[in-house]
């Protein structure tokens, strides 16, 4: 595998990896986002902007608001749903937990 020369990245490039960058921490955040379908969404864009040869900030705008929309898209709604459950237990656990802490420590 070659090392890629950043000495040649045209500051569309360097756009097109911080959109990408920020676009996939945005989408791991979304319930019910696996790896499975942060590569299917990255690929997407990916191979859009391939085809067409523009930008992925031109064609899909905020990379946060496309996270969003991809996740809604691409999570069935059941599985963002019990991934938003899980998640709720899991906060109250860390709060009751915390809260355990400071009467312990009193």
């Amino acid at each position: 595998m070659t090392k890629k020369d950043r000495s040649k990245e045209t500051p569309e490039d360097k756009d097109r990896e911080r959109w990408l960058a920020r676009f996939q921490l945005r989408l791991v955040t979304q319930p019910g986002v696996d790896r499975e379908v942060v590569l299917r969404a990255v690929k997407e864009v990916t191979a859009h902007c391939a085809e067409t040869g523009e930008s992925p900030r031109a064609v899909f705008g905020d990379p946060d608001d496309h996270a969003v929309k991809a996740a809604a898209r691409l999570v069935p709604p059941e599985r963002a749903e019990r991934d938003r459950r899980q998640n709720g237990v899991l906060k109250r656990l860390k709060s009751m937990g915390r809260r355990a802490g400071e009467i312990a420590d009193i």
